[in-house]
């Protein structure tokens, strides 16, 4: 087998560019990684002759930018035109689109090769990818671990080496606490920064997509193409900047943050290790570290369950049996049918927060519980604004823990909250937050580390996270010492 994907985009786009290689090779070497890592069940949907026919088509063109040819992974939540988007549901086991998300769009326009849809959480609603109708994904480093979720399909695919670039969406840590669970790079953009348009919703307020890569520098290249201003999006900001720009940049007067909270109790003790001696790293650059409290930031997955769940009961109610989607065959009448539908077209942990969100949004309870929410969230954004008046950047671990088996605690409600206790702060601030990989535990698992900076402050992310990267300097492949590979 080839091993083309396994090198930098810089080498690939050499290749190409020179005629070496075809983006045939890459699909082909795709479609053998993908048989090859079966087992993962990292893919709902496949695009194999379209990817093909792209393929084909691109060998007759002029090469136009660095992620010509490259293949990607979108998450199964991302509309695509005239391919399954499931959203892991068997309410849209069925549902063939008519038109592209915005971001499908700007990936076809920078002509990088769809391969399929990655496996998720059904609706996103879930941080292990153990709520999909298709089935769990598993963790490319230990198969008897989860990935993460709920963009745990993307990140396996991006791990497993079979596409160097993957799309993900983030409400509560949906990129980063997958990301860090299987070793990848991974970014929740500053809340508007990519269009919405065409992202099944689960949170309007709160969902964000972004890339999911290898590294830091591919992240900025993919950032680079899907965002921007949308007239579909009215919460979309117009953006003219190279994400790449500050990558190599010098750090050594950056005053970085590290809350209190993301060095609690609750955080396992070897993740805590690393982080150290990512500090160390830094303080040894010349930046300056600062310990610091932030308002309101243990109160994060509270306002999280109110605030997410009450936008998911508003945002589901479309799936009624009537317009599309999954539909009860022999309904007694009206109401039957949207009760049989929902009853049968969800799963359990989707008609849990429908049920408790419209329960938050039913009558008084908005003004008590959403209402009151979403005063506080800003109360907690103006806190981690205030910070970033006086330092360049946040950073802190992205989990509490690493990686754990398929399985565990699966009937516990809260602990698919609890898992994203460090992420959801980010979005509820509205602000840009990265997963870097920092180290492995003992027992050989990803270990990782958030960077968050203020609103569209990205660029400066990526310049922090280039040079502990290089640092760092880790092998990410859990491939090596495979001898089929």
């Amino acid at each position: 087998m080839s091993k083309y994907l396994d090198l930098e985009i810089t080498e690939i786009h050499e290749l190409l560019k020179t005629k070496k290689i075809t983006p045939i090779d890459l699909v082909d070497e795709c479609f053998e990684r993908i048989e090859k890592n079966k087992d993962l069940n990292a893919f709902i949907t496949l695009n194999k002759e379209a990817a093909y026919q792209k393929a084909r088509q691109l060998e007759q063109e002029e090469i136009k930018g660095m992620l010509y040819g490259l293949p990607i992974a979108i998450k199964d939540n991302i509309i695509t035109k005239d391919l399954r988007t499931t959203a892991a549901s068997k309410m849209l086991e069925n549902f063939i689109p008519i038109y592209d998300a915005d971001v499908i769009e700007k990936i076809n326009k920078n002509q990088m090769i769809i391969i399929g849809k990655a496996n998720m959480d059904e609706f996103a609603m879930g941080s292990s990818n153990q709520t999909s109708y298709f089935k769990p994904c598993k963790n490319p480093w230990n198969k008897a671990l989860v990935p993460g979720g709920s963009s745990g399909g993307s990140a396996a695919i991006v791990s497993s080496r079979i596409t160097p670039f993957a799309l993900g969406s983030d409400t509560g840590g949906s990129i980063r606490q997958p990301s860090s669970f299987c070793g990848i790079v991974g970014l929740k953009p500053t809340y508007g920064r990519v269009s919405r348009y065409g992202l099944i919703a689960f949170a309007s307020s709160l969902d964000q997509i972004g890339p999911m890569t290898r590294n830091v520098y591919e992240n900025a290249l993919l950032l680079n193409i899907i965002c921007g201003k949308s007239k579909n999006d009215l919460t979309s900001f117009e953006t003219n900047e190279d994400f790449t720009r500050l990558i190599g940049k010098d750090i050594s007067k950056m005053k970085i943050a590290i809350p209190k909270f993301y060095v609690n109790d609750a955080i396992d003790q070897e993740i805590k290790d690393k982080l150290e001696t990512v500090i160390k790293l830094l303080e040894k650059a010349g930046c300056s570290i600062d310990y610091i409290d932030i308002k309101y930031i243990d109160k994060a997955v509270t306002l999280y369950q109110i605030i997410a769940m009450g936008e998911a009961s508003s945002n589901l109610a479309r799936f009624d049996g009537i317009r599309y989607g999954y539909r009860y065959d022999h309904p007694k009448n009206i109401n039957d049918l949207y009760l049989k539908t929902r009853r049968y077209g969800f799963g359990n942990e989707v008609k849990r927060r429908i049920m408790i969100g419209s329960y938050l949004l039913s009558g008084k309870n908005a003004t008590t519980y959403y209402n009151k929410a979403l005063e506080i969230r800003d109360d907690m954004r103006n806190s981690f604004l205030e910070v970033f008046n006086e330092y360049d950047l946040i950073i802190g671990p992205t989990t509490t823990t690493k990686a754990y088996p398929l399985g565990k605690d699966l009937d516990d409600a809260v602990k698919a909250f609890m898992d994203d206790i460090l992420t959801i702060p980010v979005n509820m601030a509205g602000l840009p937050g990265l997963n870097l990989p920092i180290g492995f535990s003992n027992d050989h698992l990803p270990i990782g580390m958030q960077i968050i900076g203020s609103c569209f402050q990205e660029a400066k992310i990526y310049q922090l996270a280039s040079f502990i990267e290089k640092s760092l300097n880790l092998d990410l492949n859990p491939n090596k010492g495979d001898k089929n590979e």
